[in-house]
């Protein structure tokens, strides 16, 4: 997108197109359209939408798919001091990635809680209902996969306060994920880590046994342990529980001094 063509002359916004286009030689985007937009002036949003849609196609979003919403944030919006007769139930936002949820419907949220009983813990998932929702701060009956929404509920609000749910995934009875607290991933290690100091991005080792690693899930993130290696598969044990389909894309990233580096993605195979 080649924006501002509003404050320069024609003859300056072809040259920049120029520019552009000389800059992009040689790298993976080099034949990409480049369009010039005037965003302030509404000037040719449409022919980016129609090139964003025609090169990266809105995924199949049919609200006949099951409901499935990542929780990236969780909130108590009582006041302190509030009365007890005026007090709200959580709030959790997040993005629908698959189907749809309306306002009374029973859902999951999982993991859910930790639970300890006979010196083991284990994790409950939470089990509420829909009391209203809303998407752009508008009050909605229905949501659909694609954006942001807020769902309140009549959970008690101390689960929610802080983003205490964030990470968590939200479905309807019987429609909820696996809850992993091992991890079979099929890996691919990139060759160098990701750096922003090109002296940095040292080499990737292969992995260890035993060695912790941070993964992350959609809006989760965990610390697993090396347990087992088997070529271009390895077994994590999970501090954290992590809820997602199989199949699901994971990221890895091992910890460089002070710092968490990425050095690879996997799927989740079992």
């Amino acid at each position: 997108m080649q924006n501002k063509i509003d404050i320069v002359s024609r003859e300056r916004a072809v040259e920049s197109h120029a520019e552009i286009r000389d800059f992009l030689e040689g790298t993976i985007a080099e034949d990409a359209p480049i369009i010039p937009v005037s965003a302030h002036h509404d000037v040719n949003l449409d022919v980016l939408i129609q090139a964003i849609e025609d090169i990266i196609p809105t995924p199949d979003r049919s609200s006949s798919q099951p409901g499935l919403m990542y929780v990236a944030r969780s909130f108590d919006v009582n006041r302190p001091g509030s009365r007890p007769d005026k007090l709200q139930g959580g709030i959790v936002g997040g993005s629908i990635v698959e189907g749809s949820f309306s306002v009374g419907d029973s859902i999951l949220i999982a993991p859910g809680r930790r639970v300890q009983s006979g010196g083991r813990a284990t994790w409950d998932p939470i089990r509420t209902t829909i009391e209203s929702v809303k998407g752009g701060g508008i009050g909605l009956k229905t949501v659909h996969a694609g954006g942001l929404c807020g769902i309140a509920t009549p959970i008690d609000p101390v689960s929610t306060k802080a983003d205490e749910l964030s990470g968590q995934v939200m479905a309807r009875e019987g429609e909820l994920p696996p809850v992993w607290e091992s991890l079979d991933l099929d890996l691919k290690l990139l060759e160098k880590m990701v750096s922003a100091d090109e002296d940095d991005a040292g080499e990737v080792r292969p992995l260890q046994p035993n060695e912790m690693l941070m993964v992350n899930s959609a809006t989760a993130t965990s610390v697993g342990t090396v347990s087992s290696i088997k070529g271009a598969s390895a077994t994590l044990q999970l501090r954290l529980p992590i809820c997602a389909k199989r199949g699901s894309r994971i990221t890895l990233s091992r910890r460089i001094g002070s710092r968490w580096r990425l050095i690879g993605h996997g799927s989740i195979a079992g």
